[in-house]
């Protein structure tokens, strides 16, 4: 019997290995594929919430949902690979309603999610059954006109703290500046007349005009829950009933004419909550022209303060950096709050260390980097004791997982810089390589929880057991390992090539790394046309990571090689080789980007160099806009939002602090720099047709710097064509858009590499 129970499993095991081909990967692959969030561990210990968002291409629409994991999988904890069984998978917990950033209660009882099932964005609390995995109730918190987002519940669960986008005219007592608020939206939204003033610089951002409002950070009083009973919420006015006490709207804890916390394009939060939720800290920039400023300073402020709190009741704890301060995060046990700064004002990538503030002295303590590496410190959590902190950094494409326990000493002061410098005893531990991000740890402090992601594989939940942490495991028994696996049906149905790493010698006789993603089927005895990607930022990096917008496994599916080199600029490779780029943009930067495309043709005989097409987005942009000016080589440009007038692109962005740092200056205290750098420059020059891609909505590099680049190949009868976004800003987002560029790009690039 049992011999024939091993027949029946390796039939049904191997036949469809046979029957089932995999397909190259398409865009409608992609968009069907679920974008897994970060993990939030249940007070109890026993399950994970995160959000996923699915995508509807025919509706042209992104729907977040509220999904749930167990914990403990099967045979986790002896490193048993495979699928878990059904109940011990993932599910959507709020099937019938948009959900987002689920948030536990401290009693595990509740949790809060933003919807936007009634109209705008507001905070939701699920009742929680825990034994049952289940949800038995759904209710609406808040409905101020503003909207909610950014949610959080204090750690003693007496309050939600969430953001909203306001007017600061309207400051005052809580009752009065929502009714305030109200009117002021409804004026706008009512009137005909669509015109704006402003008074001060930083009038847009990223996609859209501020139009006179702030972020600011409110607190509500977390709904009671009876016992047996549901909690005593009111949906129509999102206002809570506390055991009979009297309406509490929602309080606003950062009055004032400042965005509080900053702005911020994701990744951890810029505010948090005291241990015992008396306390709030928060990024707030108060400088006068915070257009040319990075100095954002950590505040704190009280909870329970007076009713219409004001801004004098808020401390500013790193005052004396004038560079950026950000992502505080209290110490379990109260005594610290640790954060991420940077020392040189006005550069957004200068080098990012954890520094730890006493908040019984006052004392700044800032981390010494590992000694084989100046890291940049990302996303980070605490241990539960309060001994160590777990962080990710980049390095060489990866974002690996290390650990941090120290003892401080008494401080001391480094030449030069104002913060306390004074560790030793710093014990650095590498958990897990790979890219990794959003860093959680369990209720019994034992296992670590955090999104994964590779160059063939989007985010998925990962756990890894901090008691292996330092041991050698064989394949079998590796960590971290999946704990979602939403997205695994589908990729087991198509066929993607790992990326492959390459170094060669760069400008200055540096070693600088390229990568290369094969097409699928690969056969090494044919030639293939060669799709060269340039990445943005231009402190940023290729590696082995995820996107949706610029997608190396999408781009070699129908037939290419695709070719990316992490040039002087990017990040992974210390803070000089970083900051190479300042002043340079076109110098070693190019010369990385040309010497690696000569190396990849020497070294892979399958590359046809004649079939090349150069891609770029942002800084790519800029790059691929200097190779129109400076090489024939290619027979074919894709520029995305890219710099085409240095002068003009500072006079029409809103950051003006990125600009001015890396042109050292504006274009009238150092216009030699700025027309050295200016792709415009070398126009005469042009000669390979071109793709430009504008967004109107993109405000870091306005809409204008394509179209002078558009008419100006035009005007020298260049091929050329413009796809233009009128309702996208510096990323293409949107599902339809997203499908049309994809499209347009590539039937430009086959339309002069395919002939």
């Amino acid at each position: 019997m049992r011999r024939v129970l091993i027949l029946l499993l390796t039939v049904f095991c191997v036949v469809p290995a046979f029957s089932q081909a995999k397909h190259p990967f398409t865009f409608e692959d992609m968009m069907s594929l679920k974008r897994v969030a970060e993990p939030v561990p249940s007070p109890d210990g026993k399950w994970v919430l995160f959000s996923a968002v699915d995508v509807d291409l025919a509706a042209n629409k992104k729907t977040p949902h509220v999904w749930i994991v167990p914990l403990a999988t099967p045979n986790a904890a002896n490193g048993a690979t495979g699928v878990p069984p059904v109940e011990a998978r993932e599910r959507v917990l709020i099937p019938d309603q948009d959900g987002d950033r689920p948030r536990w209660a401290p009693d595990g009882k509740r949790f809060a999610f933003i919807s936007t099932k009634e109209g705008g964005s507001q905070v939701w609390i699920g009742d929680f059954d825990s034994a049952a995995g289940g949800v038995t109730g759904v209710h609406k918190l808040t409905a101020i006109a503003t909207e909610a987002s950014g949610e959080l519940w204090s750690p003693d669960g007496k309050y939600i703290l969430f953001t909203s986008d306001v007017y600061p005219e309207c400051d005052g007592a809580p009752a009065a500046e929502q009714e305030c608020n109200a009117k002021k939206l409804e004026e706008h939204e009512k009137s005909k007349v669509k015109a704006l003033i402003f008074d001060h610089l930083l009038y847009r951002h990223w996609n859209a005009y501020k139009e006179g409002k702030r972020t600011h950070i409110f607190v509500v009083p977390a709904p009671i829950l009876p016992e047996g009973g549901a909690p005593s919420v009111q949906p129509s006015t999102g206002v809570n009933r506390i055991q009979g006490a009297a309406s509490l709207p929602p309080r606003d804890l950062t009055p004032g004419d400042y965005d509080s916390p900053v702005f911020s394009l994701g990744g951890q939060d810029n505010y948090a909550f005291s241990p015992d939720g008396q306390e709030v800290c928060y990024a707030s920039n108060h400088d006068k022209v915070e257009a040319a400023s990075t100095n954002n300073d950590l505040w704190i402020v009280p909870v329970n303060g007076a009713t219409g709190a004001s801004p004098a009741q808020a401390k500013n704890i790193t005052a004396e950096n004038p560079a950026s301060d950000s992502t505080p995060l209290y110490s379990p046990e109260g005594k610290y709050i640790a954060y991420r700064a940077q020392r040189r004002p006005g550069y957004e990538s200068d080098q990012f260390r954890l520094v730890l503030y006493d908040r019984n002295t006052g004392r700044r303590t800032q981390f010494a980097p590992m000694s084989r590496t100046d890291f940049w410190i990302g996303t980070f959590t605490w241990s539960h004791d309060s001994s160590k902190i777990y962080f990710v950094a980049e390095d060489k494409g990866e974002s690996p997982i290390y650990s941090v326990s120290f003892k401080i000493r008494p401080a001391e002061r480094e030449p030069g810089y104002d913060i306390s410098i004074g560790e030793t005893n710093l014990n650095y531990t590498e958990i897990a390589r790979g890219f990794n991000d959003d860093l959680a740890v369990s209720a019994d402090g034992n296992t670590l929880l955090l999104t994964r992601m590779a160059i063939n594989h989007p985010n998925e939940i990962y756990r890894q057991p901090l008691q292996y942490v330092g041991l050698e495991r064989n394949e079998s028994g590796s960590f971290p390992r999946p704990l979602t696996h939403l997205n695994d049906t589908l990729f087991s149905q198509i066929a993607m090539s790992p990326l492959e790493s390459f170094w060669f010698e760069g400008a200055n006789g540096d070693k600088v790394q390229g990568f290369l993603v094969k097409p699928p089927n690969f056969d090494a005895n044919r030639k293939y046309p060669v799709k060269f990607l340039i990445h943005g930022g231009p402190q940023g990096a290729w590696g082995d990571d995820w996107s949706y917008r610029w997608n190396p496994e999408l781009f070699a599916a129908n037939g290419y090689v695709v070719i990316m080199i992490n040039f002087h600029g990017s990040t992974g490779y210390g803070q000089k080789f970083i900051d190479a780029i300042n002043g340079d943009w076109g110098g070693a930067p190019y010369e990385d980007l040309m010497k690696g495309l000569d190396y990849a043709e020497k070294t892979y005989p399958f590359i046809d160099k004649d079939r090349e097409c150069a891609m770029g987005a942002s800084y790519g942009g800029y790059a691929t806009n200097w190779i129109l000016g400076h090489t024939d080589r290619f027979k074919c440009i894709v520029t995305h939002d890219g710099m085409f007038n240095s002068t003009s692109a500072w006079g029409t962005t809103e950051e003006l602090w990125f600009n001015e740092w890396e042109f050292k200056g504006t274009p009238y205290t150092n216009r030699a720099m700025y027309d050295k750098w200016s792709p415009h420059m070398y126009a005469t020059n042009f000669k390979t047709p071109t793709l430009v891609v504008h967004g109107q909505l993109d405000y870091r590099l306005d809409v204008s710097e394509g179209f002078q680049l558009f008419t100006t190949l035009q005007r020298q009868n260049i091929p050329s064509k413009m796809l233009y976004f009128p309702d996208e800003g510096h990323w293409v987002l949107k599902p339809q858009n997203s499908q049309l560029w994809y499209k347009t790009v590539n039937a430009w690039v086959d339309q002069w590499t395919k002939k």
